[in-house]
């Protein structure tokens, strides 16, 4: 079984939801994203999602896009991401996936980068630029692989084809709670909960809600109905802070955050 399958099959049989944090590669260099990763683990996350720089990404907000920018400029690149993931995580109890733009994987060759993150220790892939009419072949692709393809669902998805989405994705589906980009916000849509809950009654996929999640009162609101959350910026910010703070201070925050997250569920 997949690690993620087999992750929220073990979530589920204790009624239990996950905490996915979100981390930029690269911020503000590997060997940081590393530790960080470690750290949150450590601290209880139940899934690692790491952002692969991308100069023009889609739907991230201000705060992830400097993190890529700042990752870029140090000149980043796909192979030394993969080094350090293949080195951390063997030392994780966390399934890993990569939040990728579709160009990347192209230009680097669907099977390529699907071979080289597996041996890396990865365990799915989220490619937000992938319209699902395009995701047969990496599809295909990963499922020979033991790689779940993460596909993502927004409030604006026309309920047909939300149910294709879901028919054609592994893992989880990946529901975005707000239109628009990225961000911590001090609100969520009113119509988050109804929204994911029609989702769930259609699919039997796990569904981790994502976007704008950044304080214990938004799991408290989302945790009931989703089966995963996902937290991004307000984590990408406080690692921001690494360029000119003692690294141990910031992992110790960043840390302390993640319990705060995990107490609320």
């Amino acid at each position: 079984m997949p690690a993620i399958d087999e992750l929220f099959t073990k979530l589920r049989s204790e009624n239990r939801k996950a905490l996915m944090p979100f981390v930029t590669a690269g911020d503000p260099d590997v060997e940081f994203t590393s530790a960080v990763l470690k750290e949150i683990v450590g601290r209880g996350a139940h899934l690692c999602e790491v952002g692969i720089p991308y100069s023009d990404p889609i739907a991230d907000g201000p705060v992830i896009q400097a993190s890529y920018t700042r990752a870029l400029g140090k000149k980043v690149k796909l192979a030394a991401i993969l080094d350090m993931l293949a080195a951390t995580t063997p030392k994780l109890t966390a399934p890993v996936v990569t939040m990728v733009s579709y160009a990347i994987v192209y230009r680097h060759g669907l099977a390529q980068y699907c071979d080289d993150a597996r041996r890396a220790g990865v365990d799915g892939l989220i490619v937000p630029d992938l319209p699902v009419e395009e995701s047969a072949q990496l599809s295909a692709i990963c499922r020979e692989r033991g790689l779940s393809l993460i596909q993502l669902i927004t409030p604006t998805t026309p309920r047909e084809r939300a149910l294709h989405i879901c028919e054609t994705s592994s893992g989880f589906v990946y529901y975005v709670s707000v239109t628009g980009i990225t961000g911590e916000r001090t609100e969520l849509p009113p119509d988050i909960v109804e929204n994911v809950s029609w989702l769930r009654s259609e699919t039997p996929l796990p569904i981790c809600i994502g976007f704008g999640i950044s304080a214990p009162e938004h799991v408290k609101l989302l945790a009931p109905v989703a089966d995963g959350l996902i937290v991004g910026s307000a984590i990408v910010r406080r690692v921001a802070t690494a360029a000119e703070r003692p690294r141990e201070e910031v992992l110790k925050e960043v840390g302390d955050y993640v319990e705060e997250l995990l107490a609320a569920f």
